[in-house]
């Protein structure tokens, strides 16, 4: 009998999979791949269930004889060893990112004399209505909020990208590249105070009040499912954390990044061309620790930011105040640095991983941008955050559309580089 190897990677057994398994039955005995949740993440999306419950799942399938994991979304660990003389796919896989993963496939079946036959993909109202329950659960808070800490158990460093409305989460939510035959998706989100303020044409020093921020998060979540990272500046009073933090666990958001400054907030970027008042390590410690106590579930993260290097204090100074903050509750610690060269940024990691080998390390590689995420994760960090990116890069084009417009007195010579209105709402769910 012919062997037959279809890939699965949901969550929820609908009419699509099923009509690929009843063609992949008529073609031979068939075996499942389950992919694995390392690689389901970079290849789609986060599962609800567990590696093993999916495989579980699929072994309770009629006609299926076999379910193996797949740990690469390119095939490379399954199709030597196996050789099925068929790989069935929904044919979603012919254009767009996974167009490189079928032409790696073909490329592996074809050495040995195997086919791959694309099933037409079903896209009916049932399979359209599961999907976006799916889609729902994910998105609820007690699922969203506990995702980070599994990211960075289980992916070498977290990709994060700033989003800042409800358009740019979907950005970031659904931008998927293909790279040397395989997919990458951003891993979670950076809602940045200095984009936030940005985007609502005020300047950067907590103006824009925790209730419009909130405001900015329920806009996200309601239309996205990854992790987020909320930039919570200062903290504001300790008073007025602890329920800051009881706030966004209830969003369901990941985590909340405070830094040890006080006063007046003065963006980081200025470091000692402006007056900046560092927080003591007391003061900060004890912030720390009331937004541990007062926090409802495991899930949600306080990950304390230290300015040591940027108001110039010395590497011994960003240490002592890393290891006090950690003692003191800290899930993480994100260090910052406005050098163009890496080097004290490395070697603060270095030097903190020497005695800790645990606690997640946050970079925002802004500055010092020629770095690698590779580079970045050999020397221990854990979380990369693209803090700004997107809004430094919409407003240049945004302005030179104005000017051009108003140059021209017509829109013509702007059109060539607009992206169309049918494109942009194409990012956007329909119920």
């Amino acid at each position: 009998m012919s062997t037959v190897y279809t890939c699965f990677c949901t969550d929820v057994i609908h009419d699509g999979h099923l009509n690929i398994l009843n063609e992949a039955k008529k073609l031979g005995s068939v075996t499942i791949g389950a992919l694995s949740d390392k690689a389901l993440i970079r290849y789609n999306k986060f599962p609800t269930l567990s590696q093993d419950e999916r495989i579980k799942l699929y072994e309770g399938l009629e006609g299926v004889e076999k379910v193996v994991l797949q740990d690469d979304m390119l095939y490379d660990d399954v199709i030597p060893s196996l050789k099925p003389d068929y790989v069935v796919h929904g044919d979603n896989w012919l254009s767009g990112p996974e167009a490189a993963i079928r032409s790696h496939v073909e490329e592996l079946v074809s050495a040995y004399g195997g086919k791959i036959v694309d099933i037409p993909y079903t896209n009916n109202e049932k399979v359209r209505k599961i999907d976006m329950q799916l889609r729902e659960k994910l998105a609820m808070p007690e699922y969203r909020r506990k995702r980070l800490r599994q990211l960075i158990e289980m992916v070498p460093v977290v990709k994060t990208m700033e989003a800042h409305s409800g358009l740019t989460g979907l950005i970031v939510e659904k931008t998927v590249v293909e790279n040397n035959g395989k997919l990458d998706q951003f891993d979670a989100m950076w809602i940045s105070s200095l984009c936030d303020s940005t985007a609502k044409g005020k300047p950067d020093i907590e103006l824009v009040d925790m209730t419009s921020r909130f405001r900015t998060i329920e806009d996200i979540t309601e239309v996205t499912t990854k992790p987020i990272i909320f930039d919570g500046d200062t903290g504001g009073l300790t008073e007025h954390f602890v329920y800051t933090v009881r706030s966004l666990e209830r969003l369901g958001v990941s985590a909340v990044i405070i830094e040890d400054k006080k006063g007046l907030k003065k963006n980081s970027l200025f470091g000692t061309e402006v007056e900046q008042t560092q927080a003591t390590i007391e003061e900060m410690s004890a912030k720390i620790a009331a937004g541990k106590k007062a926090q409802l579930t495991d899930d949600f993260m306080i990950i304390a930011r230290i300015e040591s290097l940027i108001l110039e204090k010395g590497m011994e100074d960003a240490l002592e105040r890393a290891f006090a903050f950690v003692k003191a509750g800290a899930d993480g610690i994100m260090i910052h640095s406005r050098k163009k060269d890496p080097a004290e940024i490395c070697e603060f990691c270095d030097k903190f991983r020497a005695q800790d080998k645990k606690t997640p390390i946050v970079v925002v590689p802004s500055s010092f941008n020629t770095i690698t995420e590779e580079e970045l994760h050999e020397h221990g960090v854990n979380i990369v955050i693209y803090a700004n990116q997107l809004t430094r890069s919409a407003f240049p084009a945004m302005q030179q559309t104005a000017e051009d417009i108003l140059r021209y007195h017509r829109a013509k010579e702007v059109d060539d580089r607009l992206m169309s209105i049918k494109q942009i709402i194409t990012l956007i769910d329909e119920i």
